[in-house]
């Protein structure tokens, strides 16, 4: 037997028959592509709920969403009763709806109906097939073998996510939001029947004749639902009132700015999806997009134009609201479609608060500790305060609440501009693209460029590592990392000992930045225990360019840019006065609470600090106060301004042991700065005390008291001509310890006048290299080199 199926295996017919088989087998098994579809499709933004928040036409003009796996039961319902009523039972293919096709068609004597199964179908569309009778066939094998591999579900998606639904959209989802403005789980039964008559006719989705043919195939799908049970009597009637969709309607753009970053994003392979949910949360974007609005009527009075702002989510970085911009395309002067949040703009004073935490990290300050402010002239670079004044110290906790510039390139100078930057590109800066020497001090007053996404991704990082580590006494380096506008899953956290910036620093600079006062409040604020807590910043850039704002809550950081697109400088147009408003409106929609960040205690130590200067206590320090400060202000340097002096008996001059006897020599420790320091600090601090005059006949012991605030030795300066052409004078100043000592100018080794009670003189030097002499009424003297530049040249 077995060598008889052998030998009838051999003949040739059989051999060809088997070969006609295996070939029908192997074309079945791979008739179907890999990917079905392969259209491009429309970019597609959720919120954080699911709803839509934006979306982009596809490439070839289609609204076609991108492949959804959740096809609501109304819809399948309705489908599977207009369109194939065996779908759930049958193969793929139906022979008898197919039967009856034929049975129309020939009494038609045209093609009145196709037969094909809703499985039939998707293959047809993935195949863009003419409706001939072997493409027919060849649809039946291939729909046979799409249900060998797919469940009914996927299917049903497949079909729900391509069909055409009338004029240019495709699939259920574009045409829920096209003709209803809702998501299709959203849709009642007359809605939904209504989109499941489409695909069979999709013409008649068009105004005109065809509404009433529409509304009658509607209903008839409604009766067929009743009569089968799906709905009752009452919902059938009450669906059949409702109206057929009209005109397509134009669909949600709440957030067309994060709509054209994620398609960059997608294009830069950042993504792998045409379709994202987000974290935004479409109330709070809407509410945020309303302030911003509001706030650009009374800015673009001042020609003003553009405004953004962002909400974060400290815990995870999270977006919750993403405003590039102002949304008034009809103007095109507006440039509205420029997304700011993610264009590197100067950010001002926005990088103080960085550098602040990272002095106190290092040990070089402690948080009260007394800063330079004088005028100063660093290699040709002259920064001065927003206000054109000068304190002669402040404490750095003062310096950076008031946002004062002397002081903060005085405290970048000490830090080195260079480290600094490497600290910055590793806190998540990237948008420096110039090595560290091309910005040099002018760094830290907004000489690079920033953006807000990171700027305010930088901040809310420093709120989550302060909160991380009140909960663990750790360091994750995975908190430092830029913000996100759609979750991913969360890596197991690292824990580390020591962190790039340590919680007892970041904890005193949030508390610095709450003492700003707030725009119109002048501190009542905290008179209101149901008042948000807030740390918060502005930033100016040069040229009033860019207005900053970026604030800090346990939960929440907001950051806002209010500017000019093309980089237009407005009179006003301030962090404070423009942005700052804009950031408390919003802080006012997140929910309010007068909790705070926890004072990291691991990370403190009491020690003692001179009270004068916020330094550590040396042992000239008398008036030494105990106090909590980050572990690293054990490294801080001792006070430098408290000095041994010696008085006369009745204290009211200072004496050396070459004039007096060391019995009638009285030993005190006395707070004394720096000439330059001493001039403008004594009239900012009545407390002050200058030290007393010495005594006549008394040899002087002490360094020279004179100092020249203005200009430094080696400066090189340009003097501006005046509005008649001639050339400015140049305002010298000079400070001397001893009050209403004279001081004798001289030019070139020429006497040019003499000051007492206020040192300056004017000078009208020429171009080129001169020296500056000073001598005062006690013979001490003083001399500079300085260059005046030539415009000309």
């Amino acid at each position: 037997m077995l060598s008889r199926i052998k030998q009838s295996l051999k003949k040739p017919k059989v051999m060809i028959l088997m070969a006609i088989l295996f070939a029908l087998v192997l074309w079945f098994a791979l008739c179907l592509p890999r990917q079905l579809f392969s259209s491009p499709t429309s970019f597609v933004i959720d919120d954080d709920a699911g709803q839509l928040l934006g979306a982009s036409i596809a490439t070839d003009g289609q609204w076609r969403f991108p492949y959804n796996g959740d096809v609501p039961e109304k819809f399948s319902k309705c489908i599977i009763a207009f369109e194939d009523k065996r779908f759930n039972s049958h193969g793929g293919f139906d022979p008898l709806a197919f039967g009856r096709a034929i049975k129309q068609n020939i009494k038609a004597k045209r093609v009145t109906s196709g037969g094909s199964t809703l499985t039939m179908q998707v293959i047809r569309l993935s195949t863009h097939h003419n409706r001939t009778v072997w493409n027919k066939l060849g649809e039946i094998f291939m729909a046979l073998r799409l249900e060998v591999t797919y469940s009914k579900s996927e299917i049903m998606a497949l079909y729900a996510s391509n069909a055409p639904f009338g004029s240019n959209v495709i699939g259920l989802d574009a045409a829920s939001w096209r003709y209803f403005g809702r998501g299709p789980d959203k849709l009642s039964w007359g809605e939904m029947a209504a989109l499941a008559v489409l695909p069979n006719s999709p013409s008649l989705v068009h105004p005109g004749k065809n509404r009433q043919i529409l509304l009658k195939k509607r209903n008839q799908l409604l009766d067929k639902l009743y009569h089968r049970g799906t709905i009752d009597s009452t919902t059938a009637a009450l669906a059949k009132f409702e109206p057929v969709p009209e005109k397509p309607m134009p669909l949600p753009q709440m957030a067309p700015h994060l709509l054209q970053r994620f398609k960059a994003d997608f294009h830069d392979h950042k993504t792998p999806f045409t379709r994202l949910k987000t974290t935004l949360k479409s109330n709070l974007q809407g509410q945020v997009t309303d302030i911003l609005e509001k706030h650009h009527q009374v800015l673009k009075a001042n020609e003003i134009n553009n405004i953004a702002a962002v909400v974060l989510d400290v815990e995870t970085g999270a977006t919750l609201a993403y405003a590039g911009n102002i949304a008034h395309r009809e103007d095109p002067e507006m440039e509205s479609d420029v997304d700011v949040v993610n264009a590197p703009r100067s950010p001002g004073s926005t990088l103080k608060p960085l550098l602040y935490a990272s002095m106190l990290h290092d040990g070089l300050i402690l948080p009260n500790s007394l800063i330079p402010d004088v005028p100063t002239q660093i290699a040709g670079y002259h920064p001065e305060n927003f206000d054109l004044g000068y304190d002669g110290a402040v404490p750095a906790s003062n310096a950076l609440s008031r946002s004062l510039n002397v002081p903060a390139v005085k405290m970048l100078q000490q830090y080195k501009y260079e480290r600094f930057y490497d600290k910055l590109k590793k806190i998540g800066i990237t948008t420096l693209k110039q090595p560290a020497d091309h910005y040099g001090l002018s760094l830290i007053l907004g000489g690079g460029e920033n953006t807000l996404w990171e700027l305010t991704g930088a901040y809310a990082d420093m709120a989550r590592v302060l909160n991380h580590y009140n909960k663990t006494a750790n360091y994750d380096p995975e908190d430092y990392h830029a913000p996100v506008y759609a979750l991913s899953p969360k890596e197991k956290p690292t824990a580390e000992k020591n962190g790039l910036l340590d919680a007892g620093s970041i904890f005193y600079t949030l508390q610095a930045m709450e003492e700003v006062m707030r725009p119109g409040e002048e501190m009542l604020w905290q008179q209101f225990s149901s008042t948000q807590r807030i740390a918060w910043k502005t930033g100016t850039s040069f040229g009033f360019r860019d207005g900053w704002a970026i604030g800090i809550t346990p939960k929440y950081v907001v950051g806002v840019w209010v500017g000019n697109t093309d980089g237009e400088g407005r009179p006003g147009l301030t962090g404070i006065h423009t942005a700052a408003p804009v950031l408390f409106d919003i802080f006012r929609l997140l929910p309010s609470a007068r909790e705070w960040f926890d004072v990291p205690t691991g990370e403190m130590v009491k020690i003692n600090v001179c009270k004068e200067s916020g330094y550590r206590a040396g042992p000239n320090c008398k008036h030494a106060v105990e106090q909590l400060v980050p572990k690293s202000g054990l490294k801080a340097p001792v006070c430098p301004w408290h000095k041994l002096v010696h008085l006369s008996a009745d204290q009211k001059f200072q004496v050396t042991g070459n004039c007096t006897s060391p019995d009638n020599i009285v030993n005190r420790a006395w707070f004394v700065l720096p000439p330059s320091m001493e001039y403008y600090y004594k009239t900012k601090n009545y407390q002050y005390r200058t030290l007393p005059p010495f005594a006549p006949g008394c040899e002087q012991a002490e360094a020279n008291p004179m100092e020249l605030i203005y200009p430094k030795d080696g400066a090189k300066i340009y003097v501006p001509l005046e509005a008649d052409g001639k050339r400015g004078r140049l305002i010298c100043n000079a400070a001397h310890r001893q009050s209403g000592v004279k001081i004798f100018w001289h030019l070139d080794d020429k006497y040019i006048g003499e000051s007492s009670a206020y040192h300056q003189m004017a000078l009208n030097p020429s171009p080129g290299k001169h020296k500056l002499t000073l001598v005062d009424a006690n013979g001490n003297t003083l001399q500079i080199n300085f260059e005046v530049l030539d415009k000309n040249k």
